[in-house]
């Protein structure tokens, strides 16, 4: 099912989690704490909204690591009914796609939950004061990149590492498959 990000906790503060990796190791937000962005992306392996833009999250990070962002991936499906989620299926997920950055696992789902997350992807930027200041799509086309017109989460970044205000950016809520959440 279609669903789309919603804006009703900017300005909340960052929620710690402890989630482990397709490496093996646990992160928690303390983790990253030297970084002047954390961008948080709920995320799975099955949707075809991830798959379009996985490979622009490496971009991203790979761009944007040297000035002190990090993105971070979360998976919070069940995958009792999405076994193509499924922990192992992540971690080939994450070689297929030459993914550049942790991409963690929220078994109990609480973590999801205690973002409000509602569908995948779902994208959360914190900024150097771990306040959520942008919720919102990564461009404008999720289906095909060459006719991208906007790079809303680039151009929020930069706004955001240039100290300037994003208030008068309109957040466009970000769009792709619900959360499966456990019964």
């Amino acid at each position: 099912m279609l669903l789309q990000s919603t804006q009703n906790n900017l300005s909340t503060p960052l929620i710690n989690f402890n989630l482990k990796g397709t490496d093996e190791h646990f992160y928690s937000t303390e983790d990253f704490k030297d970084r002047e962005i954390l961008v948080i992306i709920f995320m799975c392996n099955h949707c075809p909204y991830v798959k379009a833009v996985v490979k622009r999250f490496a971009r991203f990070q790979e761009n944007y690591s040297s000035k002190g962002v990090q993105l971070i991936g979360i998976n919070p499906n069940d995958v009792s009914t999405y076994p193509q989620d499924s922990f192992e299926n992540m971690k080939k997920f994450y070689e297929e796609y030459k993914m550049n950055f942790p991409y963690l696992i929220d078994e109990t789902q609480e973590t999801a939950q205690a973002y409000g997350a509602v569908c995948t992807p779902d994208i959360y930027l914190y900024d150097v004061n771990r306040i959520l200041k942008y919720r919102g799509r990564f461009d404008n086309n999720w289906k095909d990149e060459s006719n991208v017109t906007q790079n809303d989460l680039e151009m929020v970044t930069e706004m955001i590492l240039e100290g300037k205000s994003i208030s008068s950016i309109e957040q466009i809520p970000s769009m792709g498959c619900s959360i499966k959440w456990k019964n």
